[in-house]
């Protein structure tokens, strides 16, 4: 998807209004002057139409904010899902505690590679493949000393649960785009504001500078909200600071203290 590319999206939209702004006002004749009454009608169509195109920005902004909060949301789900089933497999025996602990360790490189990996197809298919097989031998590894189950097992089996969960959670956040649609409704009427301006523009208000105004603000927005709503093409994005986080006090856990 082009959205994917942030960049993209803004030279693309730059380019669309600003030749939009020009054939608006190539198609208005030279000798034709509006009248007064004329104007005062015109003016109102390109406010309400700027208004409309501001609402339809605002509304898509919003859309992208809520989603970009909501995978940090989840991230932060994952961290403790994983840190309360590192815990919890305390309550398996021995030997099947220490493999839970050792799998859940390796899970969480996996997910920490997930954040911060880019558009590398190949590689996150690596990623996507090693989590799928992690998460069987995990689940494998708390159903073993199910064959005499017992609550305490229970609390295991549930936490485990919680792990496979948030991951199929998350997935589903970073599916979560603003629809195409709403993105050809944007540029449309973008692309309708910027033909009215062209249009309406008379005498020094045609320079072609004065026509790059309005194209380089909405091609700016567009850019933003793309940015925003782009995982893993974006600048802004998620950083798993909770997987991170938990990885480390994991490793520091490990280090005896030799004081």
């Amino acid at each position: 998807m082009i959205t994917n590319y942030p960049i993209l999206v803004f030279a693309i939209s730059l380019v669309v209004l600003w030749v939009s702004a020009r054939i608006g006002a190539a198609l208005r004749k030279p000798n034709v002057l509006i009248g007064e009454d004329e104007r005062v009608d015109f003016g109102l169509v390109v406010g309400a139409t700027l208004t409309l195109l501001g609402l339809i920005i605002g509304f898509s902004f919003s859309m992208a904010i809520e989603r970009y909060d909501q995978r940090k949301n989840y991230e932060e789900a994952e961290a403790n899902a994983i840190g309360t089933e590192y815990v919890r497999a305390d309550l398996l025996p021995p030997a099947d505690g220490a493999k839970v602990r050792a799998l859940l360790k390796s899970y969480l490189e996996q997910r920490i590679l997930f954040y911060g990996t880019g558009r590398d197809r190949r590689k996150l298919q690596q990623i996507d493949g090693l989590t799928s097989r992690l998460q069987n031998e995990l689940w494998a590894a708390v159903q073993a000393p199910t064959a005499q189950p017992t609550p305490v097992l229970a609390l295991a089996i549930s936490g485990m649960n919680d792990v496979l969960n948030s991951q199929g959670y998350t997935q589903a956040a970073w599916w979560n785009r603003i629809p195409v649609a709403a993105w050809a409704l944007m540029m449309a009427i973008a692309v309708c504001c910027n033909l009215l301006i062209g249009y309406g523009a008379r005498g020094a208000e045609r320079k072609t500078a004065l026509f790059l105004v309005l194209p380089l603000l909405v091609s700016i927005s567009f850019f933003l909200i793309a940015d925003i709503d782009s995982p893993r093409g974006g600048i802004i994005r998620v950083r798993p600071q909770n997987l991170e986080s938990l990885a480390e006090s994991l490793r520091a856990a490990q280090v005896p203290d030799t004081r």
